[in-house]
């Protein structure tokens, strides 16, 4: 059952956001720990759900809670769902996030880097190689060049196999 306060409150997206830029470390984003998983579903397994419905529409329209929204819909739920096709499940509206966040100014008005990276992984995440290749100087202007080295290495997977392998062999 969704929480009372989650689909209009910013408190629910003030947590995802301080869990993940200030609990976390950056090692703990991108490795696969199951405690990590773990963790994550229990915390904000509620609020991963009710972005998936469709219920945080709310959160669309400024850019701090836009921001948690997307890292529901495109981090959390690799965690959340991790091994099943519901792990990208929030993908596609995490892109169109991502990219009226560029469109409205969202991305380049963030002062921190880590916050525009996170802005702009739906891109990376895409398996439309346009997609893919349209985030690599964005990534290399707004968060770094690690961030963009891995978006050339998918999007090399992508014009080879025309979609990510690793999401195919679970």
């Amino acid at each position: 059952m969704l929480h009372p306060q989650t689909n209009t409150d910013p408190i629910g997206a003030k947590a995802v956001l301080h869990f993940w830029f200030e609990d976390c470390r950056p090692w703990q984003w991108f490795r696969q720990r199951d405690a990590f998983d773990a963790l994550i579903r229990a915390r904000f397994g509620v609020l991963v759900a009710s972005a998936l419905a469709g219920q945080l529409a709310s959160w669309e329209q400024e850019s701090d809670q836009a921001l948690a929204l997307v890292l529901l819909l495109d981090q959390f739920t690799r965690q959340v769902y991790r091994g099943k096709p519901q792990a990208y499940s929030g993908d596609v509206h995490a892109l169109a996030l991502s990219q009226r966040a560029l469109a409205n100014g969202w991305i380049k008005a963030e002062p921190q880097r880590v916050r525009r990276q996170f802005w702009l992984m739906p891109m990376l995440h895409s398996e439309n190689a346009a997609v893919v290749e349209q985030a690599i100087p964005l990534l290399e202007r707004f968060a770094d060049s690690g961030t963009a080295d891995v978006a050339r290495a998918n999007l090399m997977e992508l014009q080879r196999h025309g979609h990510y392998r690793r999401r195919r062999q679970r």
